[in-house]
């Protein structure tokens, strides 16, 4: 059975729910919150939304795009409807592109870029929900991987990758994004350097502050590489961690990785829990 078959949906949705309502924050609030994620096929970056607002004392219900009241994490706001009126709360766009949002709700969005596209006031607040992750989970106690390497689920079967896996050889940790959010952040929490296709495999290194490099590999994403220069013109705003491929497994490029400085990182991550809390005690 497909993971979008309707008995799989509904299965997940009241799994998701029991799990929410079991969170001490959701039996003080008790907001059950009609939200929008992408949900076509499993993949961590996609499940931090329910995965992270349940400990901010909301129940994440999953309804299409155009009956949401609130859209969380991800290159999603192309999915809304241009007369959307509920709330993002650190969503972005995939592609380079106009969005007119007029009436929708802007809590934060995931960068300057997308910031500027929908025509968000100046002052919205920046940053990928993704970076409070290890607020809610303690990192990896094992023996830490030299490297970790997180291809974007179209790059796991790519010949990069099983090129990069002979090269770095006991050194490395192959983490499939397949897996549930709580799995693949332990798993980036006990490595020492994470190469990464995936925005999220970036996003949650910087949580954890683990030296991080992007790359792009074949096939090419949707929106190249937009997202990545949306999150870090806001996380490391004038510099870039993004390396060549034919590079990226150089000893130099390794030893090169680095992580934004942890006070920024927690201004940001202080800033949307701010503003998801004030929104939730509507």
């Amino acid at each position: 059975m497909k993971y979008h078959h309707p008995i799989r949906r509904r299965a997940r949705a009241s799994m998701r729910f029991l799990e929410a309502a079991a969170r001490p924050p959701v039996w003080r609030r008790k907001a059950v919150v009609p939200t929008y994620w992408w949900d076509g096929h499993p993949n961590f970056g996609d499940g931090l939304t329910p995965w992270l607002l349940p400990r901010y004392g909301i129940i994440p219900v999953h309804r299409l795009a155009g009956r949401a009241r609130l859209a969380g994490v991800g290159s999603i706001i192309e999915f809304l409807p241009t007369d959307y009126t509920g709330a993002i709360w650190g969503s972005g766009l995939i592609r380079d592109v106009r969005f007119s949002l007029l009436h929708a709700e802007v809590l934060a969005v995931r960068g300057p870029l997308t910031r500027e596209r929908i025509g968000a006031p100046p002052d919205v607040p920046l940053g990928d929900p993704g970076l409070l992750v290890s607020r809610w989970l303690e990192p990896s106690r094992a023996p830490r991987s030299k490297v970790g390497l997180l291809p974007h689920g179209h790059h796991r079967s790519a010949a990069w990758t099983e090129r990069a896996m002979r090269r770095l050889g006991a050194d490395a940790r192959l983490i499939n994004v397949h897996q549930s959010p709580a799995k693949v952040a332990r798993q980036i929490s006990g490595c020492r350097t994470i190469v990464t296709s995936s925005l999220h495999g970036l996003v949650v290194a910087d949580s954890y502050g683990i030296p991080a490099i992007w790359t792009t590999l074949e096939p090419a994403l949707d929106g190249g590489e937009f997202k990545f220069h949306d999150y870090e013109a806001g996380v490391t705003p004038g510099r870039t961690r993004f390396v060549d491929a034919t590079r990226v497994l150089s000893d130099a490029e390794l030893d090169g990785a680095w992580s934004p400085p942890r006070d920024h990182v927690n201004s940001i991550s202080d800033t949307l829990e701010a503003a998801l809390t004030s929104w939730g005690r509507r």
